[in-house]
Protein backbone atom coordinates (compact mmCIF):
# COMPACT_ATOMS: atom_id res chain seq x y z
CA UNK A 1 0.00 0.00 0.00
CA UNK A 2 2.74 2.41 -0.41
CA UNK A 3 2.94 3.06 3.38
CA UNK A 4 7.06 3.92 4.48
CA UNK A 5 8.39 2.96 8.02
CA UNK A 6 9.38 5.64 9.92
CA UNK A 7 11.83 6.07 13.14
CA UNK A 8 10.36 8.53 15.51
CA UNK A 9 13.50 10.32 17.41
CA UNK A 10 12.71 11.53 20.90
CA UNK A 11 12.58 15.32 21.60
CA UNK A 12 14.04 16.85 24.92
CA UNK A 13 12.00 19.53 26.69
CA UNK A 14 13.09 22.49 24.31
CA UNK A 15 11.44 20.56 21.44
CA UNK A 16 14.70 20.47 19.82
CA UNK A 17 15.95 16.87 18.44
CA UNK A 18 18.18 15.30 21.48
CA UNK A 19 20.01 12.30 21.08
CA UNK A 20 20.18 10.07 24.69
CA UNK A 21 23.70 9.88 25.88
CA UNK A 22 24.80 6.22 24.31
CA UNK A 23 27.17 6.37 28.04
CA UNK A 24 23.79 6.91 30.02
CA UNK A 25 22.15 4.53 28.18
CA UNK A 26 25.26 1.68 28.28
CA UNK A 27 25.18 2.00 31.85
CA UNK A 28 21.26 1.29 32.59
CA UNK A 29 21.85 -1.83 30.18
CA UNK A 30 25.18 -2.90 31.77
CA UNK A 31 23.57 -2.74 34.90
CA UNK A 32 20.52 -4.46 33.65
CA UNK A 33 22.10 -7.41 32.30
CA UNK A 34 24.20 -7.82 35.58
CA UNK A 35 20.76 -8.02 37.56
CA UNK A 36 19.46 -10.64 35.14
CA UNK A 37 22.60 -12.46 35.21
CA UNK A 38 23.01 -12.59 38.94
CA UNK A 39 21.86 -16.09 41.03
CA UNK A 40 18.53 -16.90 40.89
CA UNK A 41 16.66 -15.13 44.03
CA UNK A 42 16.16 -17.08 47.43
CA UNK A 43 12.60 -18.49 47.43
CA UNK A 44 9.96 -16.08 48.10
CA UNK A 45 12.23 -13.27 46.74
CA UNK A 46 11.27 -13.78 42.62
CA UNK A 47 8.29 -11.28 43.02
CA UNK A 48 11.14 -8.70 44.55
CA UNK A 49 13.60 -9.38 41.77
CA UNK A 50 10.70 -8.91 39.25
CA UNK A 51 9.87 -5.59 40.42
CA UNK A 52 13.77 -4.32 40.29
CA UNK A 53 14.62 -5.95 36.74
CA UNK A 54 11.24 -4.25 35.63
CA UNK A 55 12.35 -0.68 37.13
CA UNK A 56 15.67 -0.55 35.31
CA UNK A 57 13.84 -1.40 32.17
CA UNK A 58 11.44 0.83 32.23
CA UNK A 59 13.91 3.52 33.32
CA UNK A 60 15.29 2.31 29.58
CA UNK A 61 12.56 2.67 28.08
CA UNK A 62 11.40 6.10 29.00
CA UNK A 63 15.15 6.81 27.12
CA UNK A 64 14.34 5.48 24.03
CA UNK A 65 10.86 6.52 23.79
CA UNK A 66 10.21 7.73 20.13
CA UNK A 67 13.34 5.45 18.63
CA UNK A 68 10.85 2.70 17.60
CA UNK A 69 10.14 1.46 14.01
CA UNK A 70 6.15 1.83 13.49
CA UNK A 71 4.20 2.09 10.60
CA UNK A 72 1.54 4.01 9.83
CA UNK A 73 -2.61 3.58 9.72
CA UNK A 74 -4.15 0.47 11.29
CA UNK A 75 -2.66 -3.47 10.81
CA UNK A 76 -6.11 -3.74 8.90
CA UNK A 77 -5.01 -1.66 5.94
CA UNK A 78 -1.91 -4.08 5.46
CA UNK A 79 -3.97 -7.32 4.78
CA UNK A 80 -4.86 -7.30 1.07
CA UNK A 81 -1.27 -6.41 0.54
CA UNK A 82 -0.35 -9.81 2.82
CA UNK A 83 -2.90 -11.67 0.52
CA UNK A 84 -1.24 -10.35 -2.79
CA UNK A 85 1.96 -11.02 -2.04
CA UNK A 86 0.91 -14.63 -0.98
CA UNK A 87 -0.81 -15.12 -4.05
CA UNK A 88 1.96 -13.86 -6.06
CA UNK A 89 4.41 -16.41 -4.62
CA UNK A 90 2.87 -19.09 -5.03
CA UNK A 91 0.56 -19.36 -1.82
CA UNK A 92 -3.24 -20.50 -1.67
CA UNK A 93 -5.64 -17.90 -1.18
CA UNK A 94 -8.79 -18.28 -2.92
CA UNK A 95 -10.34 -20.46 -0.07
CA UNK A 96 -10.61 -17.73 2.25
CA UNK A 97 -9.95 -14.12 3.23
CA UNK A 98 -9.14 -12.29 6.38
CA UNK A 99 -11.54 -10.96 8.82
CA UNK A 100 -12.11 -9.73 11.91
CA UNK A 101 -13.45 -11.88 15.02
CA UNK A 102 -14.04 -9.45 17.42
CA UNK A 103 -12.83 -10.82 21.16
CA UNK A 104 -11.41 -13.65 19.07
CA UNK A 105 -9.26 -10.84 17.07
CA UNK A 106 -8.16 -11.53 13.26
CA UNK A 107 -8.67 -14.93 11.98
CA UNK A 108 -9.50 -16.57 8.50
CA UNK A 109 -12.76 -16.96 7.32
CA UNK A 110 -14.17 -19.30 4.35
CA UNK A 111 -14.90 -17.57 1.38
CA UNK A 112 -16.22 -20.96 -0.32
CA UNK A 113 -17.46 -24.02 1.48
CA UNK A 114 -14.88 -26.39 2.41
CA UNK A 115 -14.66 -30.41 3.06
CA UNK A 116 -13.53 -31.46 6.42
CA UNK A 117 -9.80 -33.13 5.30
CA UNK A 118 -9.86 -30.68 1.90
CA UNK A 119 -6.37 -28.88 1.32
CA UNK A 120 -7.35 -25.73 1.41
CA UNK A 121 -4.06 -23.68 2.34
CA UNK A 122 -1.07 -24.35 1.42
CA UNK A 123 2.52 -21.68 1.94
CA UNK A 124 5.72 -22.73 -0.17
CA UNK A 125 8.84 -22.37 1.62
CA UNK A 126 10.35 -19.10 -0.11
CA UNK A 127 7.51 -17.68 1.83
CA UNK A 128 8.66 -18.21 5.16
CA UNK A 129 10.78 -16.69 7.81
CA UNK A 130 13.37 -19.10 8.77
CA UNK A 131 16.76 -19.84 10.65
CA UNK A 132 18.24 -20.30 7.26
CA UNK A 133 17.01 -17.45 5.57
CA UNK A 134 18.11 -15.44 8.35
CA UNK A 135 21.70 -16.97 7.90
CA UNK A 136 21.35 -15.60 4.04
CA UNK A 137 20.33 -12.23 5.40
CA UNK A 138 22.29 -9.58 6.51
CA UNK A 139 21.80 -11.29 9.46
CA UNK A 140 24.38 -14.20 8.92
CA UNK A 141 27.59 -12.22 9.62
CA UNK A 142 26.74 -12.05 13.15
CA UNK A 143 25.05 -15.18 13.27
CA UNK A 144 28.00 -16.56 11.90
CA UNK A 145 30.03 -15.39 15.59
CA UNK A 146 27.35 -15.51 17.91
CA UNK A 147 27.14 -18.58 19.52
CA UNK A 148 24.34 -17.32 21.07
CA UNK A 149 22.22 -16.82 18.10
CA UNK A 150 23.35 -19.97 16.97
CA UNK A 151 22.01 -21.94 19.95
CA UNK A 152 18.82 -20.27 19.83
CA UNK A 153 16.71 -20.79 16.48
CA UNK A 154 13.87 -18.20 18.42
CA UNK A 155 16.12 -15.61 19.49
CA UNK A 156 17.52 -15.99 15.80
CA UNK A 157 14.09 -15.14 14.44
CA UNK A 158 13.30 -12.27 16.43
CA UNK A 159 16.20 -10.33 15.17
CA UNK A 160 15.92 -11.59 11.39
CA UNK A 161 12.21 -10.34 12.05
CA UNK A 162 13.93 -6.33 13.56
CA UNK A 163 16.20 -6.70 10.48
CA UNK A 164 13.86 -6.94 7.88
CA UNK A 165 11.07 -4.99 9.34
CA UNK A 166 14.21 -1.87 9.10
CA UNK A 167 14.50 -2.73 5.64
CA UNK A 168 11.29 -1.37 3.95
CA UNK A 169 12.64 -2.94 0.68
CA UNK A 170 12.63 -6.29 2.64
CA UNK A 171 10.61 -9.45 0.47
CA UNK A 172 9.08 -10.36 3.94
CA UNK A 173 7.94 -6.32 4.50
CA UNK A 174 3.97 -7.27 3.41
CA UNK A 175 3.91 -9.84 6.20
CA UNK A 176 5.98 -8.19 9.10
CA UNK A 177 3.50 -5.35 8.23
CA UNK A 178 0.75 -7.22 8.74
CA UNK A 179 1.29 -8.70 12.47
CA UNK A 180 0.58 -7.02 15.24
CA UNK A 181 2.21 -4.32 17.01
CA UNK A 182 1.57 -5.20 20.89
CA UNK A 183 0.47 -8.93 22.22
CA UNK A 184 -1.40 -9.75 24.72
CA UNK A 185 1.39 -12.08 25.89
CA UNK A 186 2.65 -11.32 29.78
CA UNK A 187 5.21 -9.04 28.90
CA UNK A 188 2.81 -6.53 27.88
CA UNK A 189 1.04 -6.39 31.12
CA UNK A 190 1.13 -4.25 33.53
CA UNK A 191 3.25 -4.66 36.62
CA UNK A 192 -0.18 -4.56 38.80
CA UNK A 193 -1.70 -7.34 36.21
CA UNK A 194 1.19 -9.60 36.62
CA UNK A 195 0.18 -9.07 40.67
CA UNK A 196 -2.56 -11.17 39.81
CA UNK A 197 -0.99 -13.96 38.30
CA UNK A 198 0.86 -14.70 41.64
CA UNK A 199 -0.37 -18.01 43.09
CA UNK A 200 -1.22 -19.54 39.94
CA UNK A 201 1.31 -22.15 38.74
CA UNK A 202 1.82 -20.01 35.20
CA UNK A 203 3.36 -17.01 37.71
CA UNK A 204 6.99 -18.67 37.72
CA UNK A 205 7.43 -19.00 34.01
CA UNK A 206 5.77 -15.40 33.49
CA UNK A 207 8.78 -13.81 35.99
CA UNK A 208 11.23 -15.95 34.65
CA UNK A 209 10.29 -15.38 31.11
CA UNK A 210 10.68 -11.69 31.55
CA UNK A 211 14.23 -11.77 33.56
CA UNK A 212 15.44 -14.11 30.33
CA UNK A 213 14.03 -11.59 27.60
CA UNK A 214 15.50 -8.80 29.60
CA UNK A 215 18.72 -10.84 29.80
CA UNK A 216 18.60 -10.98 26.51
CA UNK A 217 18.13 -7.98 25.60
CA UNK A 218 20.86 -6.31 27.33
CA UNK A 219 23.24 -8.53 26.06
CA UNK A 220 22.67 -8.18 22.36
CA UNK A 221 22.28 -3.93 22.85
CA UNK A 222 25.91 -4.44 23.95
CA UNK A 223 26.69 -6.96 20.94
CA UNK A 224 24.90 -4.52 18.61
CA UNK A 225 26.98 -1.99 19.56
CA UNK A 226 30.61 -3.22 19.94
CA UNK A 227 30.54 -6.17 17.58
CA UNK A 228 32.14 -5.25 14.01
CA UNK A 229 29.74 -8.27 11.93
CA UNK A 230 26.59 -5.57 13.66
CA UNK A 231 28.06 -2.62 11.79
CA UNK A 232 26.00 -2.62 8.59
CA UNK A 233 22.43 -3.56 10.79
CA UNK A 234 20.15 -1.40 10.05
CA UNK A 235 18.78 -1.72 13.90
CA UNK A 236 22.21 -0.86 15.42
CA UNK A 237 20.88 2.43 16.27
CA UNK A 238 17.20 1.81 17.16
CA UNK A 239 17.60 -1.14 19.22
CA UNK A 240 15.04 -0.50 21.62
CA UNK A 241 13.86 -2.79 24.72
CA UNK A 242 10.21 -2.17 23.28
CA UNK A 243 11.55 -3.61 19.71
CA UNK A 244 12.78 -6.79 20.87
CA UNK A 245 9.92 -7.50 23.35
CA UNK A 246 7.69 -7.30 19.83
CA UNK A 247 9.64 -9.43 17.90
CA UNK A 248 10.08 -11.97 20.83
CA UNK A 249 6.36 -12.42 21.23
CA UNK A 250 5.85 -12.18 17.81
CA UNK A 251 8.48 -15.35 17.69
CA UNK A 252 7.03 -16.80 20.82
CA UNK A 253 3.23 -16.64 19.46
CA UNK A 254 3.91 -17.81 15.81
CA UNK A 255 6.71 -19.93 15.62
CA UNK A 256 6.74 -23.71 14.20
CA UNK A 257 9.09 -26.15 13.01
CA UNK A 258 9.96 -27.12 9.80
CA UNK A 259 12.35 -29.78 7.87
CA UNK A 260 15.11 -28.33 6.15
CA UNK A 261 14.92 -28.71 2.04
CA UNK A 262 16.48 -32.19 2.21
CA UNK A 263 14.54 -33.48 5.31
CA UNK A 264 17.74 -33.78 7.17
CA UNK A 265 17.32 -30.73 9.93
CA UNK A 266 14.78 -30.01 11.78
CA UNK A 267 14.35 -25.60 11.89
CA UNK A 268 12.18 -23.02 13.23
CA UNK A 269 10.37 -21.07 10.98
CA UNK A 270 7.27 -18.36 10.97
CA UNK A 271 4.56 -19.14 8.40
CA UNK A 272 2.93 -16.16 6.82
CA UNK A 273 -0.69 -15.88 6.24
CA UNK A 274 -1.59 -19.65 8.21
CA UNK A 275 -0.79 -18.27 11.46
CA UNK A 276 -3.39 -15.97 11.13
CA UNK A 277 -5.93 -19.21 12.32
CA UNK A 278 -7.08 -19.54 15.36
CA UNK A 279 -7.04 -22.09 17.51
CA UNK A 280 -9.87 -25.08 18.53
CA UNK A 281 -10.30 -28.51 19.88
CA UNK A 282 -9.34 -31.05 17.51
CA UNK A 283 -6.37 -33.10 15.67
CA UNK A 284 -3.66 -31.40 14.16
CA UNK A 285 -4.32 -30.99 10.20
CA UNK A 286 -1.08 -29.26 9.03
CA UNK A 287 1.88 -30.61 7.88
CA UNK A 288 4.99 -30.01 5.92
CA UNK A 289 4.95 -31.53 1.79
CA UNK A 290 9.04 -32.02 1.25
CA UNK A 291 8.09 -32.92 -2.17
CA UNK A 292 6.15 -29.35 -2.82
CA UNK A 293 8.39 -27.97 -0.59
CA UNK A 294 5.64 -26.49 1.53
CA UNK A 295 3.52 -26.45 4.41
CA UNK A 296 0.18 -27.90 3.61
CA UNK A 297 -3.32 -27.44 6.23
CA UNK A 298 -6.55 -29.30 5.20
CA UNK A 299 -9.49 -28.43 6.99
CA UNK A 300 -10.39 -29.70 10.50
CA UNK A 301 -13.67 -29.99 10.21
CA UNK A 302 -16.33 -28.65 7.07
CA UNK A 303 -16.71 -24.96 7.16
CA UNK A 304 -19.48 -23.45 5.51
CA UNK A 305 -19.09 -19.93 3.53
CA UNK A 306 -18.39 -17.03 6.08
CA UNK A 307 -17.42 -19.27 8.79
CA UNK A 308 -13.96 -18.48 10.63
CA UNK A 309 -11.46 -21.62 10.03
CA UNK A 310 -9.54 -22.95 12.64
CA UNK A 311 -6.90 -24.96 13.68
CA UNK A 312 -5.62 -27.19 16.61
CA UNK A 313 -2.05 -25.38 18.24
CA UNK A 314 -1.78 -29.00 19.87
CA UNK A 315 -2.31 -29.93 23.62
CA UNK A 316 -1.62 -27.26 25.89
CA UNK A 317 -2.82 -25.92 28.91
CA UNK A 318 -4.57 -22.41 29.74
CA UNK A 319 -1.07 -21.62 31.73
CA UNK A 320 0.87 -22.21 28.24
CA UNK A 321 -1.42 -20.52 25.93
CA UNK A 322 -1.66 -17.24 28.48
CA UNK A 323 2.14 -17.14 28.96
CA UNK A 324 2.90 -18.11 25.31
CA UNK A 325 -0.04 -17.12 23.18
CA UNK A 326 -1.53 -14.50 24.99
CA UNK A 327 -5.08 -15.88 25.80
CA UNK A 328 -7.22 -18.29 27.41
CA UNK A 329 -9.42 -20.87 25.81
CA UNK A 330 -12.10 -21.59 27.55
CA UNK A 331 -13.42 -24.48 26.85
CA UNK A 332 -9.88 -26.14 26.51
CA UNK A 333 -10.22 -30.21 26.18
CA UNK A 334 -6.51 -30.16 27.24
CA UNK A 335 -6.18 -28.40 30.59
CA UNK A 336 -4.59 -29.16 33.05
CA UNK A 337 -2.37 -28.57 36.41
CA UNK A 338 0.78 -30.08 37.33
CA UNK A 339 1.64 -31.41 40.16
CA UNK A 340 5.17 -32.79 41.63
CA UNK A 341 5.69 -36.06 42.86
CA UNK A 342 8.00 -38.58 43.82
CA UNK A 343 9.30 -41.11 46.23
CA UNK A 344 11.18 -40.26 49.39
CA UNK A 345 15.05 -41.80 49.07
CA UNK A 346 14.82 -41.73 53.29
CA UNK A 347 11.73 -43.93 52.99
CA UNK A 348 13.03 -48.36 53.92
CA UNK A 349 10.90 -49.22 50.44
CA UNK A 350 12.70 -46.47 48.46
CA UNK A 351 14.99 -48.79 46.28
CA UNK A 352 11.96 -51.31 45.57
CA UNK A 353 9.61 -48.83 44.32
CA UNK A 354 12.29 -46.79 42.47
CA UNK A 355 13.68 -50.76 40.84
CA UNK A 356 9.00 -51.08 39.93
CA UNK A 357 8.89 -47.80 38.46
CA UNK A 358 12.22 -48.07 36.38
CA UNK A 359 11.02 -51.27 35.01
CA UNK A 360 8.00 -49.56 34.21
CA UNK A 361 9.82 -46.50 32.96
CA UNK A 362 8.57 -44.03 35.12
CA UNK A 363 11.49 -41.72 37.02
CA UNK A 364 11.10 -41.88 41.09
CA UNK A 365 10.66 -38.48 40.62
CA UNK A 366 8.61 -36.74 38.34
CA UNK A 367 6.01 -33.65 36.89
CA UNK A 368 2.60 -35.09 36.58
CA UNK A 369 -0.36 -33.76 35.57
CA UNK A 370 -3.80 -33.34 36.44
CA UNK A 371 -6.55 -33.53 33.95
CA UNK A 372 -9.66 -31.38 33.39
CA UNK A 373 -11.44 -33.94 32.12
CA UNK A 374 -12.08 -37.84 33.22
CA UNK A 375 -9.83 -39.77 34.43
CA UNK A 376 -8.14 -36.64 35.83
CA UNK A 377 -4.89 -38.64 35.48
CA UNK A 378 -2.93 -40.33 33.01
CA UNK A 379 -1.65 -44.12 32.60
CA UNK A 380 1.20 -42.78 33.99
CA UNK A 381 0.44 -41.46 36.84
CA UNK A 382 -1.83 -43.99 37.81
CA UNK A 383 1.49 -46.01 37.22
CA UNK A 384 3.38 -44.53 39.64
CA UNK A 385 0.57 -43.80 42.40
CA UNK A 386 -0.09 -47.77 42.57
CA UNK A 387 3.72 -48.07 42.93
CA UNK A 388 3.99 -44.93 45.61
CA UNK A 389 1.19 -47.14 48.12
CA UNK A 390 2.48 -50.55 47.79
CA UNK A 391 3.23 -52.05 50.51
CA UNK A 392 6.55 -54.62 50.51
CA UNK A 393 4.95 -58.45 49.53
CA UNK A 394 2.98 -55.89 46.37
CA UNK A 395 6.38 -54.75 45.46
CA UNK A 396 8.15 -58.21 45.77
CA UNK A 397 4.97 -59.55 43.69
CA UNK A 398 5.61 -57.29 41.00
CA UNK A 399 9.64 -57.45 41.26
CA UNK A 400 10.10 -61.14 41.56
CA UNK A 401 6.25 -62.77 41.29
CA UNK A 402 4.74 -64.70 38.85
CA UNK A 403 4.63 -62.82 35.51
CA UNK A 404 6.57 -60.02 36.82
CA UNK A 405 7.42 -58.59 33.85
CA UNK A 406 3.57 -59.00 32.28
CA UNK A 407 2.37 -57.30 35.67
CA UNK A 408 4.82 -54.10 35.16
CA UNK A 409 2.64 -53.84 32.12
CA UNK A 410 -0.73 -53.64 33.27
CA UNK A 411 0.34 -50.87 36.32
CA UNK A 412 -1.19 -48.01 34.47
CA UNK A 413 -4.20 -49.91 33.45
CA UNK A 414 -7.50 -49.11 35.39
CA UNK A 415 -9.04 -52.55 34.82
CA UNK A 416 -6.02 -54.56 36.40
CA UNK A 417 -5.86 -53.35 40.43
CA UNK A 418 -2.66 -54.30 42.39
CA UNK A 419 -5.17 -54.47 45.44
CA UNK A 420 -8.35 -53.32 46.68
CA UNK A 421 -5.99 -51.95 49.63
CA UNK A 422 -3.82 -50.17 46.89
CA UNK A 423 -6.73 -48.53 45.17
CA UNK A 424 -8.27 -47.43 48.22
CA UNK A 425 -4.63 -45.95 49.12
CA UNK A 426 -3.77 -44.43 45.97
CA UNK A 427 -7.26 -42.30 45.14
CA UNK A 428 -7.04 -41.28 48.99
CA UNK A 429 -3.47 -39.76 48.73
CA UNK A 430 -5.11 -38.35 45.19
CA UNK A 431 -8.27 -36.69 47.13
CA UNK A 432 -6.29 -35.36 50.02
CA UNK A 433 -3.47 -34.04 47.53
CA UNK A 434 -5.91 -31.96 45.87
CA UNK A 435 -7.66 -30.66 48.20
CA UNK A 436 -4.43 -29.35 50.18
CA UNK A 437 -3.05 -27.65 46.84
CA UNK A 438 -6.44 -25.95 46.87
CA UNK A 439 -5.60 -24.87 50.39
CA UNK A 440 -2.67 -22.48 48.83
CA UNK A 441 -5.38 -20.25 46.88
CA UNK A 442 -6.05 -16.78 48.66
CA UNK A 443 -9.55 -16.79 47.00
CA UNK A 444 -12.23 -19.54 46.28
CA UNK A 445 -13.62 -20.88 43.22
CA UNK A 446 -16.75 -18.84 44.07
CA UNK A 447 -14.96 -15.71 44.58
CA UNK A 448 -13.17 -15.73 41.07
CA UNK A 449 -16.09 -16.13 39.84
CA UNK A 450 -17.38 -13.17 41.10
CA UNK A 451 -14.59 -10.95 40.13
CA UNK A 452 -14.89 -11.84 36.72
CA UNK A 453 -18.75 -10.19 36.80
CA UNK A 454 -16.97 -6.90 37.15
CA UNK A 455 -16.93 -4.92 34.25
CA UNK A 456 -14.11 -3.09 34.64
CA UNK A 457 -11.66 -5.82 34.75
CA UNK A 458 -8.82 -5.19 32.60
CA UNK A 459 -8.47 -8.05 29.65
CA UNK A 460 -4.96 -9.14 31.40
CA UNK A 461 -6.35 -9.41 34.53
CA UNK A 462 -9.31 -11.18 33.76
CA UNK A 463 -7.24 -14.04 32.14
CA UNK A 464 -4.91 -13.96 35.19
CA UNK A 465 -8.89 -14.62 36.96
CA UNK A 466 -9.72 -17.34 34.72
CA UNK A 467 -6.46 -19.04 35.23
CA UNK A 468 -6.89 -19.41 39.10
CA UNK A 469 -10.36 -20.47 38.61
CA UNK A 470 -9.64 -23.13 35.84
CA UNK A 471 -6.94 -24.51 38.17
CA UNK A 472 -9.03 -24.32 41.33
CA UNK A 473 -11.67 -26.57 38.91
CA UNK A 474 -8.86 -28.97 37.83
CA UNK A 475 -7.98 -29.74 41.50
CA UNK A 476 -11.86 -29.90 42.69
CA UNK A 477 -13.02 -32.30 39.92
CA UNK A 478 -9.31 -34.42 41.03
CA UNK A 479 -10.30 -34.27 44.64
CA UNK A 480 -13.74 -35.08 43.66
CA UNK A 481 -13.06 -38.08 41.45
CA UNK A 482 -10.72 -39.33 43.91
CA UNK A 483 -13.38 -39.39 46.57
CA UNK A 484 -15.54 -41.22 44.00
CA UNK A 485 -13.02 -43.84 43.22
CA UNK A 486 -12.15 -44.13 46.98
CA UNK A 487 -15.79 -44.82 48.23
CA UNK A 488 -16.28 -47.50 45.07
CA UNK A 489 -13.09 -49.10 45.82
CA UNK A 490 -14.09 -49.33 49.84
CA UNK A 491 -17.21 -51.07 48.55
CA UNK A 492 -15.58 -53.56 46.45
CA UNK A 493 -13.14 -54.27 49.23
CA UNK A 494 -16.17 -54.59 52.02
CA UNK A 495 -18.01 -57.15 49.51
CA UNK A 496 -15.07 -59.69 49.06
CA UNK A 497 -15.22 -58.57 45.31
CA UNK A 498 -13.01 -60.78 42.93
CA UNK A 499 -9.50 -59.09 42.09
CA UNK A 500 -9.25 -59.36 38.29
CA UNK A 501 -5.93 -60.86 37.10
CA UNK A 502 -4.39 -60.84 34.51
CA UNK A 503 -4.31 -63.21 31.12
CA UNK A 504 -2.59 -63.67 28.36
CA UNK A 505 -5.76 -63.22 26.63
CA UNK A 506 -5.79 -59.86 28.04
CA UNK A 507 -2.38 -58.77 25.94
CA UNK A 508 -4.41 -56.81 23.84
CA UNK A 509 -5.61 -54.48 26.89
CA UNK A 510 -2.37 -53.33 27.00
CA UNK A 511 -1.82 -52.12 23.44
CA UNK A 512 -2.94 -48.26 22.56
CA UNK A 513 -6.69 -48.03 22.07
CA UNK A 514 -7.73 -47.35 18.61
CA UNK A 515 -8.84 -43.68 19.54
CA UNK A 516 -5.05 -42.88 20.29
CA UNK A 517 -3.64 -44.67 17.10
CA UNK A 518 -5.29 -42.80 15.17
CA UNK A 519 -4.14 -39.57 16.56
CA UNK A 520 -1.17 -38.07 15.19
CA UNK A 521 2.06 -38.98 15.96
CA UNK A 522 3.25 -35.47 17.39
CA UNK A 523 0.25 -35.39 19.82
CA UNK A 524 1.22 -38.90 21.43
CA UNK A 525 4.58 -37.41 21.94
CA UNK A 526 3.33 -33.76 23.49
CA UNK A 527 1.78 -36.28 25.75
CA UNK A 528 4.73 -37.81 26.66
CA UNK A 529 6.42 -34.82 27.56
CA UNK A 530 3.71 -32.99 29.42
CA UNK A 531 4.45 -36.24 32.13
CA UNK A 532 7.94 -35.07 32.72
CA UNK A 533 9.87 -37.04 30.01
CA UNK A 534 11.88 -35.62 27.62
CA UNK A 535 11.55 -35.35 23.96
CA UNK A 536 13.12 -37.70 21.74
CA UNK A 537 14.90 -36.99 18.34
CA UNK A 538 12.99 -39.25 16.72
CA UNK A 539 9.78 -37.18 17.14
CA UNK A 540 10.71 -35.28 14.02
CA UNK A 541 10.68 -37.99 11.57
CA UNK A 542 8.62 -37.51 8.79
CA UNK A 543 5.51 -39.59 8.28
CA UNK A 544 4.68 -41.40 4.95
CA UNK A 545 1.65 -40.00 2.70
CA UNK A 546 1.96 -41.81 -0.64
CA UNK A 547 5.03 -41.11 -1.96
CA UNK A 548 5.45 -37.72 0.02
CA UNK A 549 6.84 -37.05 3.01
CA UNK A 550 4.95 -34.72 5.23
CA UNK A 551 6.02 -33.89 8.31
CA UNK A 552 3.01 -33.35 11.04
CA UNK A 553 2.93 -30.08 12.64
CA UNK A 554 1.81 -27.69 15.40
CA UNK A 555 1.91 -24.45 16.23
CA UNK A 556 4.27 -25.49 18.90
CA UNK A 557 8.14 -25.97 17.94
CA UNK A 558 9.48 -27.29 20.94
CA UNK A 559 12.60 -25.10 21.08
CA UNK A 560 14.64 -24.40 24.25
CA UNK A 561 12.68 -25.58 27.36
CA UNK A 562 11.24 -23.31 29.65
CA UNK A 563 10.90 -23.42 33.37
CA UNK A 564 8.55 -25.62 34.45
CA UNK A 565 7.00 -25.38 38.36
CA UNK A 566 4.40 -26.86 40.19
CA UNK A 567 2.28 -24.54 42.22
CA UNK A 568 2.43 -26.40 45.40
CA UNK A 569 4.21 -24.46 48.29
CA UNK A 570 4.87 -27.15 51.06
CA UNK A 571 7.19 -29.47 48.62
CA UNK A 572 9.36 -26.49 47.84
CA UNK A 573 8.99 -27.91 43.76
CA UNK A 574 11.31 -25.73 41.99
CA UNK A 575 13.27 -26.05 38.53
CA UNK A 576 15.70 -23.75 37.17
CA UNK A 577 14.80 -21.18 34.65
CA UNK A 578 15.90 -21.17 30.88
CA UNK A 579 17.00 -18.34 28.69
CA UNK A 580 14.53 -19.35 25.85
CA UNK A 581 11.59 -18.06 24.37
CA UNK A 582 8.97 -19.91 24.74
CA UNK A 583 7.21 -21.18 21.24
CA UNK A 584 3.58 -21.39 20.74
CA UNK A 585 0.98 -19.15 18.82
CA UNK A 586 -1.41 -16.68 19.32
CA UNK A 587 -5.33 -16.62 19.22
CA UNK A 588 -5.41 -13.47 19.06
CA UNK A 589 -4.52 -12.30 15.35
Amino acid sequence: MGKKSRVKTQKSGSGASAVVSPKETMNLISELLQKCSSAAPSAGKEWEEYVQIRGLVEKICKKQKGMSIVFEGSREDYFPDLMSWAQENGASCDSFTVANFGTEGYGLRATRDIKAEELFLWIPRKMLMTVESAQNSVLGPLYSQDRILQAMGNVTLAFHLLCERANPSSFWQPYIRSLPQEYDTPLFYQQDEVQVLLGTQAVQDVLSQYKNTARQYAYFYKLLQTHPAASKLLLKDSFTFEDYRWAVSSVMTRQNQIPTEDGSRIILALIPVWDMCNHTNGLITTGYNLEDDRCECVALQDYKENEQIYIFYGTRSNAEFVIHSGFFFQDNAHDRVKIKLGVSKSERLYAMKAEVLARAGIPASCIFALHCNEPPISAQLLAFLRVFCMTEEELKDYLFGDRAINKIFTLGKSEFPVSWENEIKLWTFLETRAALLLKTYKTTSQEDRSILEKPDLSLHSRMAIQLHLAEKQILEKASASGRAKRLHFEKKLEEGAPLPVYEESDSALLENTDADAKRPLILRKLEEVEEGQEIQAEEHSHILNGEKAVYVMDMEANGEPVQEETQEKVSKDANSASDSIRSSTQKVR
